[in-house]
């Protein structure tokens, strides 16, 4: 599916669960590499401290990232282009990269008021088991689904 095709009737609301999954350049697994790993990690913390989104949980395979947070008062395309570009000019300038670092655009899903939030949660951070990376969770280091987050109540939108 073409770049134009996603962007297509692309609408963010404020406090909506999304399911976002970016890859990286050409799918270079960039992040087979441990350092650059949490450093990707790291610049996933600097956006979600800045207040712009709520991280529920994530998942980071060897050339893409699943993510799944809650918007604030910015756009999600507001909010992954921050990211993006940040991500990508730190990566280039601390690991000396040379080239495009994230693929254009991404995928997103909105999560319906039907939809489990734990379950969307699981189902990224079991991507590292069904891709065959690990044999069990516990093995790999790349994801995050915060306790509080089991505890989390109902959103108002659910």
């Amino acid at each position: 599916m073409s770049y134009q095709n996603l962007t297509t009737g692309r609408y963010s609301e404020t406090g909506r669960a999304y399911s976002l999954t970016m890859v990286t350049d050409r799918r270079i697994p960039h992040f087979n590499d441990f350092a650059k790993a949490r450093y990707l990690i790291n610049e996933m913390r600097t956006v979600h401290d800045s207040g712009l989104l709520e991280s529920l949980a994530w998942g980071l395979m060897p050339d893409h990232l699943h993510w799944l947070l809650v918007v604030n008062e910015t756009e999600l395309s507001e909010v992954v282009r921050i990211f993006k570009g940040k991500s990508s000019f730190d990566f280039k300038k601390s690991f000396h990269h040379n080239g495009a670092f994230w693929q254009r655009g991404f995928y997103d899903h909105a999560l319906r008021k039907e939809e489990d939030l734990r379950a969307a949660a699981r189902y990224i951070v079991a991507n590292p088991l069904r891709a065959g990376l690990v044999e069990t969770i516990g093995e790999y280091s790349h994801w995050v689904l915060p306790g509080w987050f089991i505890k989390i109540r109902r959103r108002a939108w659910l």
